[in-house]
């Protein structure tokens, strides 16, 4: 039996948080959501070369498909322009899917509950992320509230957030401490054979290990180079 659900996008930082888990000696077990974003196959194919990479056997995928049906977000509604990243901007960006956390976390609590797991690990990020407001470590409190007061009376299960005051220089740091494998790892919300540099996530990546002088193993259509002030 599991005592950990992690929950691997297939990103930076999901890998980081799984290996966070893994370096604690939990018994794992992956759970990645296909919500229908733009690079839905290519996050599938990192959550399982993940979770190979950790010899975890107990995985779940799931795929609910009304995210993509409500839209609202760039990352779901092909009516809505994916537009290139600015890391100095202000406000919340077309990329946020509409309190996506929430649904995912839901469903992250469902199996745990049925796997009697304690722990309920994501990768969220308040300092360094596009300003997504289901990012916020409040959310995550608030979270564990509703689990509390929403699961049986002999359930206890935790949300635990490892990066979420971290930057994501720290990030690329920790990972390189934990032995993270960077190259089976993908961040970009619009391609999928190369990443394409420009978006939100790429360019967060990307700042990320030049701020940690580190070399980043993906290839990139455009190699921003990034203010690291």
């Amino acid at each position: 039996m599991s005592d950990a659900v992690c929950m691997v996008s297939g990103g930076l930082d999901s890998c980081v948080t799984a290996a966070v888990a893994h370096s604690r000696g939990l018994p794992l077990a992956f759970l990645h959501v296909n919500y229908g974003q733009l690079t839905a196959a290519r996050e599938l194919r990192a959550f399982n070369e993940i979770a190979d990479h950790y010899q975890v056997s107990e995985r779940f995928v799931a795929d609910p498909t009304h995210l993509r049906k409500m839209g609202g977000s760039a990352l779901t509604d092909p009516s809505i322009a994916l537009p290139e990243g600015a890391l100095d901007q202000e406000g919340i960006p077309v990329s946020y899917v509409p309190f996506r956390n929430a649904n995912l976390l839901s469903i992250a609590t469902s199996w745990a509950e049925v796997l009697q797991a304690r722990f309920i690990y994501i990768g969220a990020v308040q300092e360094d992320s596009s300003g997504y407001p289901d990012c916020r470590e409040s959310f995550f409190e608030a979270f564990n509230a509703v689990i509390e007061e929403g699961t049986k009376p002999d359930t206890s299960i935790e949300i635990v957030t490892p990066l979420i005051h971290l930057s994501k220089k720290e990030i690329v740091e920790k990972g390189v401490a934990l032995k993270v494998p960077f190259h089976l790892t993908w961040s970009c919300y619009k391609e999928e054979e190369i990443a394409c540099g420009l978006c939100d996530s790429c360019l967060l990546r990307l700042r990320g290990f030049q701020q940690a002088e580190l070399h980043d193993p993906l290839p990139y259509r455009v190699s921003t180079r990034i203010s690291v002030k």
